[in-house]
């Protein structure tokens, strides 16, 4: 299926792998006693309503559902290895999402810009001004939003949890890697495949960090409240814009230019990604053989 690309994706949980198809998902999580457990769940409509077939809107949107459902899909996890009945939904998963976005807009988007005015005020201290050269201050900003963000996720990648997180993480791209190549889904054929996907969500997170660059370089002239308040409303503007450019590269990496563009994307994926062993493979194999037959059984 040429499609099969922009159809299937998933996401790396405690302990588990999501994966979510066009119309169901399906959570696979090692419990303590080494069985695997699976829940599978219909997707609201969103996925197949109007919205969803409407370019740089659906992005946002889908992007907006996708982080409520992972944010389940960690609770249950995490409720599977402790043993306990906690859930996390309603109010409480909206305000959770809520917090963890601020945050995320907090650390990646403002600091870097607080960044480039003390870089800017200390460089005319010394004599060296910008003069006010929009080009030297958004690249400034630009870069500190790089390596802020780099530097986030090489140390968590250090935490022995986040380490194993990211080694689902590989096995939910070598699992979707040989589906599309027309592989047999077991764990010696799967681990053969590479770690690196092209709709991953960490090229996402490069596709937003690069084009900010460019977008918040508008914004300079302005006084520094609206520069502020402008890179909050054009978040998911450029989120829109990053969701349907990771689509066009995954569907055309057929081309040489296609496949340069993704390098970067493809490097850093090595940072959020580990090899996997048998039985982090076995359960991404899982989560997406139920998907599959979850998906079969919805009209």
């Amino acid at each position: 299926m040429e499609d099969r690309i922009i159809t299937y994706g998933g996401q790396a949980v405690i302990e588990g792998v999501l994966m979510r198809g066009q119309k169901a998902l399906a959570l696979a999580m090692r419990a303590p006693n080494g069985e695997i457990v699976v829940h599978t769940e219909p997707l609201s409509g969103l996925y197949q309503s109007v919205i969803a077939k409407i370019p740089f809107l659906r992005g946002v949107i889908l992007l907006s559902d996708a982080l409520a459902l992972g944010m389940k899909a960690l609770t249950r996890s995490a409720n599977l290895q402790s043993g306990e009945e906690e859930k996390i939904e309603g109010p409480a998963l909206y305000l959770t999402i809520a917090i963890s976005l601020v945050f995320g807009i907090a650390l990646f988007f403002l600091a870097p810009y607080g960044i480039g005015k003390l870089i800017d005020w200390l460089a005319a201290l010394l004599g060296w001004s910008t003069g006010d050269n929009v080009w030297v201050i958004a690249i400034t900003e630009g870069l500190a939003r790089l390596i802020l963000a780099i530097g986030y996720i090489w140390a968590i990648g250090k935490m022995p949890e986040i380490a194993r997180v990211f080694q689902y993480h590989g096995a939910e791209h070598k699992t979707i890697n040989a589906f599309e190549a027309g592989a047999a889904l077991t764990p010696e054929s799967v681990a053969q495949f590479p770690l690196e996907h092209p709709r991953c969500g960490t090229s996402f997170l490069l596709t937003l960090l690069i084009l900010s660059i460019f977008a918040f370089s508008l914004l300079h002239p302005l006084p520094w409240v609206w520069q502020v308040v402008g890179r909050i409303l054009l978040i998911p503007i450029l989120a829109g814009i990053a969701v349907e450019y990771i689509r066009w590269t995954a569907n055309h990496l057929h081309s040489p230019l296609v496949r340069a563009l993704v390098r970067p994307n493809f490097a850093l994926q090595r940072l959020t990604t580990r090899e996997p062993d048998t039985s982090m493979l076995e359960v991404a194999i899982c989560a997406f053989q139920e998907m599959r037959k979850a998906e079969q059984t919805i009209c």
